[in-house]
C-alpha cells in the first residue's frame, strides 16, 4: 500500500522473520521485554550498528504499521552511529582503476559512476534515452526513495560513452532505445552485482589496496568537484567539468 521498494519490503520481512526465530513462536506476540531482549542479543551477537538500525526500522514498521501495536515498541530507540570520513581515491588512482576495468562496457560504466556521481543502481537502470547530449545531462530516473534527477553530462564522458555505443551497436549487444548497459541478454539491464564484480577486479588489477567500494567513486566525485571550485587552475579530466558546472548555476 505504501508503495515501498521490493528490496524495502523484502528487507522488512527478513527482519520480522529473524524476530520470529528468536522468540520461537510468532512475532505478532512479542511484548516490549521480548524487544529488548532480542535487541540486547543482536549486540551480543557483534551486529554492526548500521545493520541493528536497519532490523530496528523493519520492526518498527511492523509493531507501528502493520499490527498498529506503537506501544510495544515505544522503548525501543536507535543506536547513534559514528559518521566516519569515507576513503577517497586519487585522480591516478581512478584513470588507472577504469583503465584496468578491461572491456569499454566496464570502462564506461565506470566512467559514469564517478564522472557523474551516480550510485551503482543508477548506473544500471539508465536507458540510452536518458543520455541527452544536447543539454548535457544524465536523466536518473532510478534514484534513491524512486526521485528523479538530472546529473551533468561532460564532454569527456559523452566520448566515453559514445566509445561504448558504437562497440555495443556492431555487435549487436544494445538494443535501440534499450538499456545502456545491458545484461547477457539485451533485454535485461546489467545487474548492480555484475557491475560491483567488475569494480573489485579492476581495483585488483589496478593494484590499489585501499579499502574502497564501488560506492567510493561516488564520494571520490564529490570530493574531486569540491576540490576544483577551491582551486580554478586544476584541469583535465572527467570530473573538472562537473565543478564548472556547478560553479555556473
Amino acid at each position: 500500500m505504501r508503495m515501498l521498494k521490493p528490496k524495502t519490503q523484502y528487507a522488512y520481512i527478513r527482519h520480522v522473520v529473524r524476530l520470529g526465530k528468536f522468540l520461537g513462536r510468532s512475532p505478532h506476540t512479542a511484548t516490549s521485554e521480548d524487544l529488548r531482549q532480542y535487541q540486547l542479543h543482536l549486540v551480543d551477537n557483534g551486529i554492526a550498528t548500521g545493520n541493528l538500525n536497519a532490523q530496528l526500522s523493519g520492526l518498527r514498521f511492523f509493531f507501528n504499521i502493520t499490527l498498529d501495536k506503537p506501544e510495544v515498541f515505544k522503548r525501543i530507540k536507535h543506536v547513534h552511529e559514528p559518521r566516519k570520513i569515507p576513503t577517497i581515491l586519487s585522480a591516478k588512482d581512478i584513470t588507472k582503476l577504469i583503465d584496468a576495468a578491461g572491456s569499454l562496457k566496464y570502462q564506461a560504466a565506470l566512467s559514469i559512476a564517478y564522472g557523474a556521481g551516480l550510485r551503482r543502481s543508477e548506473v544500471v537502470h539508465l536507458k540510452i534515452s536518458d543520455i541527452d547530449s544536447e543539454r548535457m545531462i544524465i536523466h536518473v530516473e532510478e534514484g534513491k526513495g524512486g526521485k528523479e534527477r538530472n546529473a551533468m553530462l561532460s564532454p569527456t564522458l559523452l566520448r566515453v560513452l559514445r566509445d561504448w555505443y558504437r562497440s555495443a551497436q556492431k555487435r549487436h549487444q544494445m538494443l535501440p532505445g534499450g538499456w545502456l548497459f545491458p545484461g547477457q541478454k539485451p533485454v535485461n539491464p546489467m545487474s548492480a552485482r555484475q557491475l560491483n564484480r567488475a569494480f573489485h577486479r579492476a581495483r585488483e588489477a589496478a593494484g590499489i589496496t585501499k579499502r574502497v567500494c564501488l560506492h567510493s567513486l561516488r564520494h571520490s566525485f564529490a570530493t574531486h568537484a569540491r576540490i576544483r571550485c577551491g582551486h580554478p587552475s586544476y584541469t583535465g579530466t572527467i570530473w573538472t567539468y562537473q565543478a564548472e558546472y556547478n560553479r555556473s548555476l
